[in-house]
């Protein structure tokens, strides 16, 4: 099984025409991803490379196809926009790559979908891949490979080496996740983990926290008290100075909670195995998982 994405997900792309938009499009389709509309107003009508149709609004888009996912690659002052359009259009998950949309743009766009039901992965993320069956997203499909291990980030490039590891050691992966590393974000650590106990396909996992918030602090909680299977874990910025932002968004110390070490503390105490460099993520899981 996979999380969040199976072969029947069925994609539309909203800024399909723009740069990123057709590029991993391209991508996606390539990997095997139903992509079946695209959306850029005013270019309804047209087809993107002779094979997709392209639509006005998303709401014409998933009457015509039937799409139940949406992708966004559209600019960041759009982005809320375009993920009110995709919840009233009926889609029931949304992946919003774009980086940079304001958190008060964040703050309006996260009870609208509380209310209809629909789960966003993102903004700022490089979405969700499960090997074999559906790539959502930027995550490079040539990495990853079918197993049982999941994988959830809150860092795109880690999430890359890390599933690159495990790859390169035989260990697959059910479904890799990115979360995001903005302050504000719809699906959170403890959705995936809750997902990934529940997927009998999945036998362990890889959490990738970093420094900022206190989300990894919870995820430690939730492990305690709710997990069985083996949970390994990763903080980025173990050198970062307090006060000073470290690439994302939601990256900055403010106060001992958002710091490495407490979040490692946290780990440690809830019975996670904590990696000390990203190397350490496959003698780790081997150990937990009695493989040798």
């Amino acid at each position: 099984m996979s999380v969040f994405l199976t072969r029947g997900t069925t994609l539309v792309v909203q800024g399909i025409t723009g740069r990123d938009g057709s590029f991993h499009t391209r991508q996606m389709i390539e990997y095997g991803t139903r992509v079946v509309a695209g959306v850029t107003p005013g270019k309804g009508g047209q087809q993107f490379e002779g094979k997709v149709p392209v639509f006005d609004t998303v709401a014409e888009a998933v009457t015509a196809t039937g799409a139940n996912t949406s992708v966004i690659y559209v600019p960041a002052r759009f982005a809320g926009d375009a993920i009110y359009e995709a919840a009233d259009a009926g889609v029931r998950l949304v992946v919003c790559i774009t980086e940079g949309i304001p958190v008060l743009d964040m703050t309006r766009v996260m009870p609208y979908l509380a209310e209809r039901g629909v789960r966003l992965i993102g903004p700022n993320c490089p979405g969700a891949l499960s090997p074999g069956q559906s790539k959502v997203g930027i995550i490079p499909g040539s990495i990853c490979r079918q197993g049982h291990i999941g994988v959830v980030s809150r860092s795109g490039t880690l999430t890359y080496e890390i599933v690159h590891q495990l790859s390169q050691a035989g260990l697959g992966q059910s479904t890799c996740i990115g979360i995001g590393g903005d302050p504000i974000i719809g699906t959170n650590f403890i959705d995936c983990l809750s997902a990934f106990e529940a997927d009998p396909e999945t036998r362990a996992v890889v959490m990738i926290g970093e420094i900022g918030g206190t989300d990894e602090q919870n995820a430690a909680v939730y492990v305690a008290e709710k997990m069985r299977k083996p949970v390994i874990g990763f903080i980025a910025g173990q050198t970062a100075p307090p006060g000073r932002r470290m690439g994302h968004a939601g990256a900055i110390i403010s106060g001992s909670s958002g710091t490495a070490a407490e979040k490692m503390a946290a780990f440690r105490s809830a019975g996670v195995s904590v990696m000390q460099r990203p190397v350490d993520v496959v003698p780790l899981l081997k150990e937990r998982l009695g493989l040798k």
